[in-house]
């Protein structure tokens, strides 16, 4: 079975900013490509790159990520991880995760710079 992980609001909308989403909805998809069960993680909040939540998601099965706003940094984690990255969504998470299985869903080839910081060790971070 399949797992994508969704940066998610608490009405369940796709977060326009991975790095700071309340939580990630974990869907399972089963073998006829419907979804089969929905968990849901808490965000430990700050940047996604600098955060552990890819090995978390990883641990849990988690092979992709459709995303909003989401930073080069955080992205490269989330590949290290074995963790592809579709980004550029928006709306209900559910109904994104429904577009994806039904081949609607392409990434938007564009990384989020609106919020880039520099952390203390010299690493950039956008998100």
């Amino acid at each position: 079975m399949k797992k994508i992980a969704l940066p998610v609001t608490r009405d369940n909308r796709i977060d326009d900013h991975f790095g700071h989403c309340e939580m990630y909805s974990i869907y399972t998809i089963n073998e006829q490509n419907g979804i089969a069960a929905v968990d849901t993680i808490t965000s430990a909040g700050g940047c996604g790159c600098k955060s552990d939540i890819a090995g978390v998601l990883a641990a849990k099965g988690v092979t992709l990520m459709i995303a909003g706003g989401i930073g080069n940094g955080a992205i490269n984690v989330l590949n290290a991880q074995g963790i592809d990255v579709i980004r550029g969504c928006s709306g209900n998470a559910t109904e994104a995760v429904r577009m994806f299985l039904a081949g609607e869903v392409a990434d938007s080839g564009e990384s989020c710079r609106a919020h880039e910081h520099q952390h203390g060790d010299g690493h950039r971070c956008t998100h």
